[in-house]
């Protein structure tokens, strides 16, 4: 029922349903928080009986009442979505103290002190969330406080101190609100249940969302709760931990906990949390006693409880308790965020293990977490000027310009700068500077911290609890081991070992064995789709042959033109003023292209290799400036006048739709017999050196009729029979075309007479479909989306409703005229797990993307094969 629950309140049921220890409480569904938002922030009629029976419910079953001056029941409120959302919304404990409520509670615990302490965190919880009176506002006060006490933590606060400082804080509200802090608990719980409700739309929810997946439209759940006390002396505690360690995947009781403290405390980073079990205080070094030590028997019932819990729900879990007076109370669990090494480790283990099966590993690995797996890590040789040392929170490596503020980070990421947030803590409200950055550094906080855990579930560099660093947010300095470094400078951080270091330290790149490589292994038994390259280079073809790609689905052959012994020739081409003239300049750029193709084969070794021809208009590869006219006409020959004409001969107001592709080899028929012949006699070669023949593909850009194709694919047939008479090879190959126009696709049927392969070029397609500039659509798609005049960038994941049914038809009317027709897509999209998802479900053939991204696309081609079977 996690639709309806949310993932907190579903889990606590379940958890109820085994036996466990769990606070009584209630959940308030999904549906009311959608039905809120829908009818003006109003609730059903019949909510406010239910919600009081509900509590009266949960009073009887703990022995209070809510609002009782000498027996009080208090609860928690907390929100509850359908996929987590850590730390993104709001949260009230202690719920229903008040002037009289709390002294008696004083005398329920025998502990004035504990009441009064519970009573302050509720006041500051509340006044935050629910008031909106800023939450420095309270710890100045209670710094200001202690710093005039001399003391060091809050427990060293008696129960008078709280009292002056409950004080404080009620004048901080009054003056903050006009109003005095609220005594009525029915008002209270009101207020914190649409505080719950409200902060579904708060800025740093929406950024999750977005950067997540997650609809608006699921709403969230609000669950109240019996509180149970971790700040009830030392015989009680709070802590946080995961089943496996979320960083590495190894199957180990990972986690922290806090004594005499409430779950906020463990998270804050306001105290140094201590390791549950004995072997990690060992590993850590920490002199704290661990909770295996401490509490024993507890500690036991613990981890009985995790591994049932972890057998249960067959995945790791991500589990918060509290221990009230020496008994346990398990307060959430959930399937626990982690390192895409981790998920890869859990994902083989658990199946290894029996718990699921291989498919099911497979699906469990979200594709677009690889790419954690596909970036560099320090090089080990490399020289380190270490200036400090955190906690390892989330593994990997960056380099960057130090920044303090998350809306500066934003910023220059967008300038494309490359940027490490350093924060003394990071809080909900840091989520898009959190991803904007390459790493995230903080000085607070322990491995289950807020910026901890985000950053894992970003698959971002962090490293946390870095106490020797001091951070001056005033003076925009950090200053650690003497070393004294200011906003913009550089500095390296290792999430992997929690090293930080001055500049910028050499990466290599990872190794893609073990773990990686049997889930790869699964995949590929269970997809259908190929997955092919985007490349012309040989190092991103040798890259992409590492990562598992099954050839080259796009070879930009204008890339190849642009190097400076070939740019030369190709303007000599530009400028001829005759065939003839042009034929003799292409002659020149013949065997560089031919070479080219050769090692390109040679390293596909037998893979098919799609080879688009010339695309883009001729003024391109013309100097644009004064100088570089100048420089250019020298180079060749020609008067600056002369090339200058020519240049604005060529000009186009509208180039993406001028005179390029197709249009030019139909123009100069000569370009596309060079590149022909270039290709054809690559094969040759390759097949005479190797004995094994490769199997070019040679496609034809931007079609829209069958006439354009029918000419350029007649030379193109006619310079492989030339090629194949003057060598003796035989040649196999294709000729196809592009299809990244609308009229392309809605004539694909006759457009398949000639071609024996369509490959979608979704990013033009994409344009021309919508009419938009890819080039200048981030000037205004960011508040399409945000609007909800579309879900997702349409140049990010295919716009399957409209971009996807042009693919669709072109698919159908292909097959029906030409049955044994390939099919691929070779646009950005192709590496993109939804828009992969779209491709299988039209059956195409392959899909290719960049290098990076083929074990991306490799996955999700499996998942999406599982999903189609159902």
């Amino acid at each position: 029922m996690r639709n309806l629950l949310g993932g907190k309140g579903a889990n606590l049921a379940e958890m109820a349903n085994l036996g466990l220890p769990v606070p009584p409480g209630f959940t308030i569904t999904t549906e009311v928080c959608t039905g809120y938002y829908k009818n003006g922030s109003t609730y059903p009629a019949a909510l406010t009986g239910d919600v009081d029976a509900a509590m009266a419910e949960v009073g009887r079953i703990v022995g209070a009442a809510f609002g009782d001056a000498k027996n009080p029941l208090l609860v928690s409120v907390r929100s509850g979505a359908r996929a987590s959302m850590p730390g993104m919304m709001d949260t009230v404990l202690n719920l229903g103290l008040n002037d009289a409520t709390v002294e008696g509670l004083a005398s329920r615990a025998k502990d004035r002190r504990f009441a009064y302490d519970s009573y302050r965190r509720f006041i500051h919880m509340y006044s935050d969330v629910v008031l909106g009176v800023e939450h420095h506002q309270f710890e100045d006060i209670l710094g200001e406080y202690k710093d005039g006490k001399a003391f060091g933590l809050d427990t060293d606060l008696t129960a008078e101190d709280w009292t002056k400082v409950i004080a404080q804080y009620k004048t901080c509200v009054e003056k903050a609100t006009g109003k005095p802090f609220p005594q009525d608990v029915k008002e209270q719980l009101w207020g914190a249940i649409g505080a719950v409700f409200q902060s579904w739309m708060s800025a740093r929810a929406k950024t999750y969302r977005k950067l997540h997946n997650i609809p608006e439209e699921w709403g969230t759940a609000v669950n109240v709760q019996a509180m149970v006390f971790g700040n009830l002396g030392d015989t009680s505690a709070t802590g946080v931990a995961f089943t496996r360690n979320p960083s590495t995947g190894v199957h180990e009781l990972y986690g922290e906990f806090l004594v005499n403290a409430q779950g906020e405390d463990v998270v804050a980073g306001i105290r140094t949390p201590q390791n549950i079990t004995e072997a990690a205080r060992v590993e850590a070094g920490s002199k704290a006693p661990s909770l295996e030590r401490l509490m024993p028997e507890t500690f036991v019932q613990l981890a009985d409880t995790f591994a049932r819990l972890e057998k249960h729900y067959r995945d790791m879990q991500d589990l918060e308790f509290t221990i009230q007076d020496g008994r346990l109370w398990m307060l959430q669990t959930r399937s626990g965020k982690r390192t895409a090494k981790a998920a890869l480790k859990i994902a083989v283990d658990l199946a290894n293990e029996g718990l699921i099966s291989e498919e099911e590993a497979v699906k469990r690995i979200d594709p677009a977490s690889l790419d954690q797996l596909l970036h560099p890590t320090l090089d080990p040789s490399a020289k380190r000027e270490i200036i400090g040392q955190g906690l390892p929170a989330s593994p990997g490596a960056a380099s960057g310009e130090i920044v303090f503020d998350s809306d500066e980070a934003e910023r220059l990421k967008g300038e494309g700068r490359t940027v490490i947030l350093v924060r003394v803590e990071t809080s909900p409200e840091d989520i898009h500077g959190m991803h904007a950055a390459e790493g995230i550094l903080t000085t607070r906080g322990g491995m289950t911290s807020h910026a901890a855990v985000v950053a894992r579930g970003m698959g971002k560099p962090c490293v946390s609890g870095a106490g020797s660093i001091r951070v001056d947010y005033a003076r925009a300095t950090l200053t650690a081991m003497g070393v004294t470094l200011k906003k913009g400078d550089v500095v390296t951080i290792d999430g992997s070992s929690g090293q930080v270091m001055k500049g910028a330290v050499p990466t290599i790149k990872p190794e893609l064995s073990g773990d990686f490589a049997i889930i790869m292994q699964w995949a590929d038994k269970a997809r259908r789709m190929k997955v092919r390259t985007n490349a012309e280079t040989p190092l991103d073809a040798r890259a992409a042959r590492e990562f598992g790609a099954e050839g080259i689905g796009l070879c930009r052959t204008e890339h190849m033109f642009f190097e400076a012994d070939r740019i030369v020739a190709m303007r000599e081409m530009i400028l001829a003023s005759s065939e003839k003239g042009r034929r003799s300049a292409l002659a020149k750029i013949l065997p560089m292209q031919r070479e080219d193709f050769i090692e390109l084969f040679e390293i596909m070794a037998g893979l098919p290799v799609t080879i688009r021809l010339l695309d883009p208009p001729l003024h391109e590869f013309l100097p644009q400036n004064e100088a570089e006219i100048a420089e250019v006409a020298t180079a060749i020959g020609v008067s600056a006048d002369s090339l200058r004409s020519r240049v604005a001969e060529l000009h186009e107001f509208n180039p993406m739709l001028g005179h390029r592709g197709v249009r030019l080899a139909v123009s100069y028929p000569e370009i596309a017999e060079m590149q022909a012949r270039a290709i054809f006699e690559a094969a040759a070669e390759v097949a005479r050196r190797t004995g094994t023949p490769p199997i070019p593909e040679v496609m034809v850009p931007l079609v829209a009729t069958k006439s354009e194709l029918d000419i350029v694919g007649d030379r193109i047939v006619a310079v492989a029979q030339e090629v194949q008479k003057e060598t003796g090879a035989k040649l196999d190959y294709l000729v196809g075309t592009m299809i990244e126009l609308p009229r392309a696709a809605l004539r694909a049927g006759d457009i398949a007479e000639t071609a024996e392969f369509f490959s979608f070029g979704t990013n033009d397609l994409t344009q021309t479909t919508f009419g938009i500039s890819r080039d200048d659509s981030a000037r205004f798609l960011g508040e399409y989306t945000a609007k909800g005049v579309i879900k997702t960038d349409p140049f990010v994941s295919l716009d399957t409703e409209g971009v996807g049914e042009l693919v669709q038809i072109a698919a159908e009317r292909g097959r029906k005229t030409r049955p044994e027709i390939k099919l691929g897509i070779c646009g950005e999209h192709g590496g993109d797990p939804a828009s992969i998802r779209f491709c299988e479900k039209v059956g195409l053939d392959y899909v290719s993307c960049s290098p990076f991204r083929v074990p991306i696309a490799r996955l999700a081609a499996a998942q999406a094969a599982l999903a189609n079977r159902g």
